[in-house]
């Protein structure tokens, strides 16, 4: 099998290119390929977001659970990008489920970190443990509670989680549970979920989620403008966007969330929608600056800059990703996540044993304490 077949096919793919990648296919090439850093061409059109290809190679034969040198496989990677088609895509070609990325997280965990409501709910479906613990001691609970920012996405995504059989007394290794988090973050309505407190009326909303759920998001967006005619709060305006965002009407969505962010004495939790809706469309310069502008507003909201962080990591922009983290351990040293990501910055950058050297001394400061 010729090698510089294997990788014409994964230039191709990289280039987007889908006729060459299915002339490519019919030829004695591996669609399992794998180059210098572990990467499959599936890899690869899934990094990019390109549903077609990612399908037709699928349907070649490429394997959505190939790790690559950060212990990434395309499943796991589709997820941590909210990117749903490709994730939903993998569940029918093999995808396993209870596989884990260098941080020990399933398919569940990055995307209810990340505020992928979307991810999450076919993550769910595709029967990833719900209740799966990481390295970190989290759960995809605790992951939503301790990075999220306890407004209208996370608390969908929280919803989802506890509808779905999430333990929110599950102790992670500095002995809190979902509860003790959202109790130290003043999360009420998260706390109102988390103890089954909320006993509202939900049906309006429960029937646009399952639209949603179901691909049907145009039913979804009629019934969200019916339903918002009478809402008070931020919910609907957060689904609108949304929704929009999923039918690919990006600047509709992004216009709703704006003046969302702008209602009464302002929803800073809309810069992050804004800026998850121009990353989508790949607009990395125009995202970054959304989340400079809500740092700027409040530069002692950890949320912002963690959440820019974790994109900056993902742009590969490892050395300003970096400075991120040590301005966030500045202000809080013992968090053991941000000290993590970090290392894992360094050791892209080839700064491996600065990395396993941060983590030993942090370790060891800790048993002393």
């Amino acid at each position: 099998m010729s090698r510089s077949k294997n990788e014409e096919l994964m230039n191709q793919t990289e280039l987007g290119h889908t006729s060459e990648v299915k002339k490519l296919l019919t030829d004695e090439v591996d669609v399992n390929f794998q180059d210098e850093r572990g990467r499959s061409p599936l890899m690869s059109a899934t990094q990019q977001n390109n549903i077609e290809l990612a399908k037709l190679l699928m349907e070649a034969g490429a394997d959505v659970n190939l790790r690559d040198n950060m212990l990434l496989t395309p499943f796991i990677c589709a997820a941590a990008n909210g990117f749903h088609e490709i994730l939903e895509a993998g569940t029918k070609y093999g995808a396993d489920v209870a596989l884990v990325n260098r941080f020990g997280g399933t398919a569940l965990l990055p995307s209810s970190e990340k505020g992928f409501l979307k991810a999450v709910d076919v993550a769910i479906k595709a029967g990833v443990p719900v209740n799966h613990i990481n390295d970190l001691g989290w759960t995809g609970l605790q992951e939503a509670v301790v990075l999220g920012d306890g407004g209208v996405l996370y608390t969908l995504i929280i919803k989802l989680l506890m509808d779905n059989g999430a333990d929110a007394t599950t102790k992670d290794h500095d002995n809190k549970t979902a509860i003790d988090w959202a109790t130290e973050k003043n999360q009420d309505k998260i706390l109102a979920l988390l103890n089954r407190e909320n006993k509202s009326d939900e049906k309006e909303l429960t029937a646009i989620m399952d639209l949603i759920s179901t691909n049907k998001f145009e039913a979804a967006l009629q019934a969200i403008e019916q339903a918002g005619n009478s809402a008070s709060d931020l919910t609907y305006d957060y689904l609108k966007g949304y929704t929009l965002t999923l039918l690919n009407r990006y600047e509709e969505g992004v216009t709703v969330f704006k003046e969302a962010l702008h209602k009464e004495d302002g929803n800073p939790e809309f810069y992050f929608y804004i800026a998850n809706a121009l990353r989508e469309q790949k607009k990395a310069d125009e995202a970054v600056a959304v989340y400079d502008e809500a740092i700027q507003q409040d530069p002692t909201n950890f949320f912002f800059r963690y959440h820019k962080s974790n994109y900056l990591r993902e742009l590969g922009r490892h050395e300003e990703a970096i400075k991120e983290m040590d301005e966030l351990l500045s202000n809080d040293p013992d968090r053991y996540d941000y000290l993590f990501h970090k290392a894992n910055s360094l050791r892209v950058l080839g700064h491996a044993d600065e990395a396993d050297k941060l983590l030993e001394e942090f370790k060891k400061n800790k048993q002393t304490k």
